[in-house]
């Protein structure tokens, strides 16, 4: 039999999805003109410009909420009015997460603060008096990781015409968190367990009214996101109380799973497929403090506690433990943000339509960041010393490329594909899907990019702002060339076309069809030569049933495709999982598998991943 492997789950998988800033975005010898200051409703803001980018003027770390501290954590975010205040650049606005290499925050254990209500502005520097289109970044990263800081959309800016706003939201449990001890004791939206979203709302309301002062239009304003941002921008497509903040959406390797406020609590450890609920994570607080949980407290004692207890303390109970899966909480069905139907099913429910255009893709190879690392297909081997990089190969190229196929067109029909079908039965009609197929890397003599990463998850980001970064690998996913400058313009346009007019073939010389549940028409975006109009045959029906047909992989390869395929980026079906082929997998614990050779894989070499 051959070795179980770990692919963690979407909360796990999208932990380092599509920052890949770093490093933090800096530029020298910065200039700021008095003419470049402005007043907004949070104080004054001093552009500044940079010789590297002169044709753009940027406004960095203007609050846009008060800060939520004290007794404002977990609460809605309160509005700040502060007009007088200058505003002046923070060395940290990154919020409160777990320091990551992948995230681009660097240190060790938990950094950020909770006040870090904050949003970045680009704007083309003959801003003053224009009316220029606006669109809102929300970055990725598991809504656990991230902060704004990691993008710079200046090429994109001055290439388009366009404003661009850049913002941070609160993270992990944070941001999304359901106890009794806190919404059972307040009410209205601070009731809600969806502090993150309320903050990307209130952002958007900041946007509304300030927006303007910076040469934007206040009335056509674009959200666009990658990974968990896409996930936030089905979130704000789906909530009753985003409407008429934004005028178009585009949703890049977004997902849709949500969770019941049950589920979220997962009181005394109830459910077996909720590892972490808030529940045991109190207990676990409580224990980690003399001992405390043998008293028992009330709900204004726990909340005292829950509301004073440091950030560190609180995000290191969800810190990434070994083996563990799914330990963040999620998006919750609060009935205040999102309605108690959940995400994908609200996407579909004309009560809560915005009937503006969108567009949704992913990547044809998503999985690769996490399969291509993975020790499970990856074998290495050290030329001479290990103070070169190892060699990486593929184990069993058959079974490789097979799993990643399996779970890129899963992600496809679950995180694109579902979404737009709900779309359409809530009405919207201006709705169009791609893929990203863009797969022209260098070759290294370590490791072969194209075969091995591909068009793996957060690559397209960098085409869309010009501004090249996946780490350390940079040069050979990037490599210079007309492949890479033909694909910078394609998305450019395609980005920069559709917010301003809501057309996103302007430059194409074709037309790309709407997206409909019958016809499934989607763009797949390549350089020019490849760059064409197809139709979507696949369905997560017809995924399934060709693992099933499957005669290269094992049966446990097989239950645990198939376990990723159904709770990875929709809700988790855990009944279809069971039934499968005949219910081959009802008595096989998929989760467990994955836990158990995470430990195997980090005791034998340190780590599950390859670098």
């Amino acid at each position: 039999m051959k070795k179980l492997v770990c692919i963690c789950s979407v909360v796990l998988i999208i932990i380092s999805l599509s920052s890949y800033g770093f490093f933090n975005a800096s530029e020298p010898l910065n200039v700021r003109l008095t003419e470049h200051n402005i007043n907004t409703s949070s104080g004054i803001t001093q552009g500044q410009s940079f010789p590297i980018s002169g044709t753009v003027i940027s406004w960095f770390d203007i609050p846009y909420a008060q800060p939520p501290v004290g007794d404002l954590r977990w609460r809605a975010p309160r509005p700040l009015s502060t007009p007088n205040k200058i505003i002046v650049d923070k060395p940290v606005t990154a919020c409160v997460q777990e320091a990551s290499d992948y995230g681009g925050i660097a240190g060790e254990g938990i950094v950020g603060k909770e006040d870090c209500l904050y949003l970045d502005i680009r704007a083309p520097k003959d801003f003053v008096d224009k009316n220029y289109p606006v669109m809102v970044w929300i970055h990725g990263g598991g809504n656990i990781n991230g902060h704004k800081d990691y993008y710079n959309y200046s090429n994109l800016v001055a290439e388009k015409n366009v404003i661009v706003v850049a913002i941070n939201y609160r993270l992990g449990a944070l941001g999304w968190f359901n106890h009794p001890a806190i919404q059972g004791l307040q009410e209205g939206f601070d009731k809600s367990s969806n502090f993150g979203s309320l903050d990307i709302i209130e952002a958007l309301k900041w946007v509304q009214s300030n927006i303007t002062a910076f040469g934007g239009n206040p009335d056509n304003v674009t959200i666009f996101g990658e990974s968990a941002g896409a996930h936030n921008v089905y979130t704000m497509l789906a909530t009753p109380l985003s409407k008429g903040l934004f005028h178009k959406a585009i949703a890049q390797s977004g997902y849709t799973i949500s969770n019941s406020l049950e589920n979220a609590y997962d009181h005394q450890d109830e459910n077996a497929y909720v590892t972490q609920g808030s529940w045991r994570m109190v207990e676990n607080l409580l224990s980690a403090q003399e001992d405390q949980s043998q008293t028992l407290k009330t709900p204004e004692q726990l909340r005292t506690i829950l509301k004073s207890v440091s950030a560190v303390s609180l995000m290191a109970q969800y810190a990434d433990k070994p083996g563990i899966i799914d330990y963040q909480p999620l998006t919750t069905n609060d009935g205040i943000v999102i309605p108690k139907e959940g995400l994908a099913s609200a996407l579909s429910n004309p009560l809560y339509a915005k009937n503006v255009p969108v567009i949704s893709g992913a990547n044809k190879d998503e999985v690769t960041l996490w399969l291509g690392l993975h020790r499970y297909f990856m074998s290495t081997r050290y030329l001479f010393s290990k103070w070169l990089p190892p060699i990486v190969s593929i184990k069993d190229p058959q079974l490789f490329n097979f799993w990643v196929r399996v779970r890129s067109q899963a992600w496809k029909a679950r995180g694109v594909d579902e979404p737009l079908d709900a779309l359409e039965r809530a009405g919207y009609k201006n709705l169009f899907a791609y893929r990203f197929d863009w797969d022209h890397q260098a070759s290294s003599f370590f490791i072969d990019f194209p075969n091995i990463l591909g068009a793996a998850h957060g690559t397209d980001i960098s085409f869309i702002s010009g501004d090249y970064k996946y780490g350390p690998i940079t040069s050979y996913i990037y490599p210079e060339g007309e492949a890479r400058e033909q694909m910078n313009r394609t998305f450019m346009n395609i980005w920069g076309d559709f917010a301003a007019s809501g057309t996103p073939d302007t430059s194409l010389g074709f037309d790309w069809q709407a997206y409909t549940s019958v016809k499934k028409s989607y763009l797949r975006l390549d350089k020019d030569e490849l760059l064409a109009l197809n139709f979507e045959s696949e369905t997560l029906t017809s995924v399934l049933a060709k693992i099933a047909a499957n005669t290269h992989a094992d049966p446990i390869e097989k239950c645990l495709m198939v376990w990723e395929t159904l709770i990875n980026v929709g809700d988790r079906d855990i009944p279809r999982y069971k039934s499968w082929n005949n219910s081959q997998c009802v008595n096989f614990d998929a989760r467990k598998a994955q836990e158990n050779i995470a430990v195997e894989l980090i005791k034998e070499f340190g780590g599950t991943s390859v670098i």
